[in-house]
């Protein structure tokens, strides 16, 4: 039996450590905070539970990557989600547009009432799920881009389709050669089908969920996202947490470890071999293979000098971060909030989408992502609502050096004001908002850095660079035979990502295409 250490107790280490697990492997996982699930943990604040990070999730239909993953790993029919409205999985309206608005489009008070066309109204485009649907619904709103839009949803399941992993397909070459359009700076793509510039601003709504930067983000990480929730949007009902738990208990019940509270402080190298890490409480633990699931510039600081190449380590701590984000939890007062089953997009104007990661303090937020999570039994009313606005780590820079609860009163004191300016925005949305609520609670860049344990709070790990696309690459394999990589960082991000990650580093251990192989088998047989 061989066995592994996983350093990191967040979604990349406990899916790794199930899919190792459930292989045979002995596995430990070791978490240094008390709750395990990092993006998956949940916290509760006047007896309501909210999530900290994995809001949305894509790849649950039947049949699906993530659904076919996480059922070959035994716990999708422990997971408790609530599918999004097929007729609109996400609105996304604009507060205050300047420019002309498309006479099909709706206001936010009603899905049927005609928007009036000029500027200075709000308006609100509906999309539903399925590749039809989508692309029919864009097509009412900007009828003379029909042909530009079929183009451009062609477009993206083709680019979707070149990536074999992304499909649960065996290849056996994994330098692919793509088509021309896949690294392709995504807003060039976006224009190379239309010509609107608020259609083009419209089709790149979806820009908080990867990063996105003008110029800058490669169209696969678009491609790849949109057609993830095109098929179809889910929810959490309750605990996002739950997941992690489930997660935790593959590896238990298959003869593992999960360690909570206790921080990998060194992982001792000799001989170009991990021996063994060891922790703040003292343990040393060996195992056949080290698999670091934090962010490679946190794995550099265990590791004795010299274990890894100057150039390696220079290049992935200089290498970009994606932004954070101003996260602000709502507790509503009973039954005076309706519940909306979809994702809502809020900005103020048009020609925004790409500028989320630009702070300015006069007019910060100008866009954001709101949500009422779903509870047990979920009713009429809303009990809660997430809010997310994207921020850059320089706006909270200068609390770098604090910890949660000590952060003192001039923190305090911003985020409260930053917190009333969203109830501000969501005043003009929803005149009488401020009225409903009960309580919140806002985090900051500051808290997702320690709760995730992200440098700068980073909510998607690199920035993807179409120019450069090498600056960033991170392998699952490191010079160490032995010592592995997984987590956000290595390939994609989030709910499809990650755990597509954890598949290709479980192979560097057990062969090319040996799980894929087995998940595959797994779903032919269900």
């Amino acid at each position: 039996m061989k066995s592994a250490i996983i350093i990191g107790g967040g979604f990349g280490g406990l899916t790794t450590g199930a899919l190792l697990a459930r292989e045979g492997m002995d596995v430990t996982v070791i978490e240094k905070n008390h709750h395990i699930g990092g993006g998956l943990q949940s916290f509760c604040r006047d007896g309501i539970d909210f999530e900290t990070g994995m809001h949305i999730l894509g790849g649950f239909n039947e049949g699906d990557t993530v659904y076919r993953i996480f059922d070959y790993i035994g716990i999708l029919d422990r997971l408790r989600l609530k599918r999004s409205d097929s007729d609109c999985m996400d609105q996304i309206t604009y507060l205050s547009p300047t420019a002309t608005t498309p006479a099909s489009a709706t206001t936010p008070a009603s899905a049927t009432t005609p928007a009036d066309s000029s500027a200075g109204h709000p308006i609100t485009y509906r999309i539903p799920q399925g590749r039809a649907a989508f692309t029919e619904a864009l097509c009412r709103y900007f009828p003379a881009e029909r042909d530009g839009i079929a183009a451009y949803v062609e477009a993206l399941y083709q680019m979707a389709d070149e990536v074999d992993f992304f499909n649960l397909r065996p290849a056996d070459n994994f330098f692919k050669v793509h088509s021309d359009r896949f690294m392709q700076p995504v807003d060039e793509f976006i224009a190379g089908f239309v010509s609107d510039p608020r259609l083009q601003d419209l089709l790149a709504y979806m820009n908080p969920m990867y990063g996105g930067v003008r110029h800058q983000t490669p169209a696969y990480i678009h491609a790849l996202i949109n057609v993830l929730y095109i098929k179809g949007q889910f929810h959490f009902i309750g605990r996002s947490q739950h997941m992690a738990e489930e997660l935790a208990r593959v590896i238990t019940e298959h003869g593992g470890r999960v360690i909570s509270g206790d921080a990998v402080t060194a992982v001792e190298v000799e001989d170009k071999c991990a021996t063994a890490v060891v922790t703040a409480q003292g343990k040393r633990l060996t195992a056949d293979y080290v698999i670091n699931t934090l962010h490679p510039q946190q794995l550099f600081d265990l590791l004795p000098e010299g274990a890894l190449s100057k150039a390696y380590i220079t290049r992935l701590s200089e290498a970009p971060l994606t932004y954070s984000a101003f996260i602000l939890y709502i507790v509503f007062k009973p039954e005076s909030f309706p519940y909306i089953n979809h994702t809502c997009y809020l900005q103020d104007d048009y020609g925004l989408v790409w500028s989320h990661g630009d702070y300015d303090d006069a007019t910060w937020p100008r866009g954001m992502m709101y949500i009422t999570p779903p509870t047990e039994n979920q009713g009429p009313w809303a009990q809660r609502m997430t809010v997310n606005c994207i921020m850059p780590w320089a706006q909270v820079a200068k609390w770098a050096d604090t910890r949660v609860g000590h952060r003192g009163a001039d923190y305090e004191a911003w985020k409260h004001r930053l917190a009333e300016r969203i109830i501000d925005k969501m005043e003009k949305l929803y005149p009488g908002f401020r009225d409903k609520v009960q309580t919140y609670i806002a985090a900051s860049p500051l808290t997702i850095r320690d709760y995730y344990g992200s440098p700068c709070g980073a909510l998607y790990g690199y920035q993807k660079d179409a120019h450069d696309p090498a600056r960033t690459m991170v392998m699952p394999v490191t010079k160490i035979p032995n010592l592995l990589l997984s987590g956000q960082c290595v390939n994609l991000h989030g709910i499809c990502g990650v755990p597509l990650t954890a598949i290709n580093t479980a192979e560097v251990i057990f062969g090319t295409n040996t799980i894929i192989n087995k998940i595959n088998a797994h779903a032919a047989h269900s």
